[in-house]
């Protein structure tokens, strides 16, 4: 890898600005808790933290980003262009950011926690599909594989995570709140990645309203099945889960959901499996979910775990719209505003 730049931001494109209505962000959840060595005083912790963006004539479909590394990552593509974040502004769709309990903005936890530098710059080389093995990318990668400041920046964007059954329930109760109290609307989609695709799921099953109306998942890590499904339960964080069956009969009720995968995951990768066999029992219990390879879409080809920051995430964006579009999910708060 040389030493390209990456684009800079003070020359961006010619592409016309967005328009925002406003943009903020807001906790969701967490607790109060009593000090045991000084009285009266107390701490609030364990809370959520949403960042939005509402556009001007917003759509009604609110698009949930849910990272598995840091929120910088639905922000630029790997050499600094334009995101999903601000590709999805400009499609006029409200943007909402999500940092769990105990991650990135809402770390601060209601326990003691620890941390120890994770030596896995290399190991994350292949496990977010650059290539078969450090440093060698896979041919036609859509990344910018002659650039050290890119790699640089994808190494260096990252929170501490926590890949614990605990923490998993800790998001996602935070998550169901979120979902069910009406900031995020009654049309949430949510678009993941790696283990936020497991929390997502999770989410879903915990919600007691219809506000979620579709999971985009990309690549994928960690699951959750029913406890009469044939799966052995994992012991780590990213399971296998087994819940209730009528706790995941609930991810029937969302309207779709989409297991998406990048290029070099033939049909015996382990994942893809599971989420075939995934996509088999939603569908059973009456669901509507799909698994979709990218290498199998034309036009695109050199996908990473990442799709949606991939230099070809334009095109990526495509294939989302058109799912969106299948599903209805495209409509404007105000009929006035837009015409589909």
């Amino acid at each position: 890898m040389g030493a390209t730049a990456l684009n800079d931001p003070a020359n961006a494109s010619s592409k016309p600005p967005i328009l925002l209505n406003r943009s903020g962000g807001f906790k969701v959840g967490g607790k109060v808790i009593d000090s045991p060595f000084v009285p009266n005083q107390t701490l609030h912790c364990d809370h959520g933290y949403m960042e939005y963006f509402i556009p001007q004539r917003p759509r009604r479909s609110s698009i949930v980003m849910w990272h598995s590394a840091s929120t910088q990552a639905w922000q630029n593509r790997w050499d600094g262009g334009e995101g999903f974040k601000d590709l999805y502004l400009r499609r006029r769709y409200p943007v909402f950011l999500w940092d769990g309990p105990r991650i990135g903005r809402a770390n601060w936890a209601c326990e003691r926690t620890s941390y120890a530098p994770d030596y896995r710059d290399k190991s994350n080389f292949v496990a977010w599909n650059f290539g078969p093995v450090y440093p060698n990318f896979w041919p036609g990668v859509q990344f910018p594989t002659e650039s050290a400041e890119a790699w640089n920046q994808a190494t260096s964007n990252r929170y501490v995570e926590y890949d614990t059954r605990a923490n998993v329930e800790l998001e996602t109760d935070a998550a169901a709140i979120a979902a069910d109290e009406g900031k995020l609307g009654d049309s949430i989609v949510y678009l993941t990645n790696s283990a936020g695709g497991l929390r997502a799921l999770m989410t879903a099953t915990k919600s007691n309203t219809t506000n979620i109306k579709a999971i985009v998942m990309y690549e994928i890590v960690g699951w959750i099945f029913p406890e009469n499904a044939n799966v052995t339960a994992g012991p780590g964080g990213f399971g296998p889960f087994l819940i209730p069956e009528e706790q995941f009969k609930k991810l029937a009720e969302v309207k779709a959901i989409q297991f998406v995968w990048g290029d070099n995951r033939n049909d015996t990768y382990p994942d893809v499996q599971l989420s075939r066999y995934a996509a088999e029992l939603i569908n059973g219990y009456g669901g509507n979910a799909k698994v979709l390879k990218l290498g199998e879409v034309p036009g695109l080809s050199g996908n990473t775990h990442s799709a949606f920051a991939d230099l070809n995430n334009e095109k990526v964006a495509d294939v989302l719209d058109g799912f969106l579009r299948r599903n209805k999910l495209t409509g404007y708060a105000s009929p006035d505003d837009g015409v589909e």
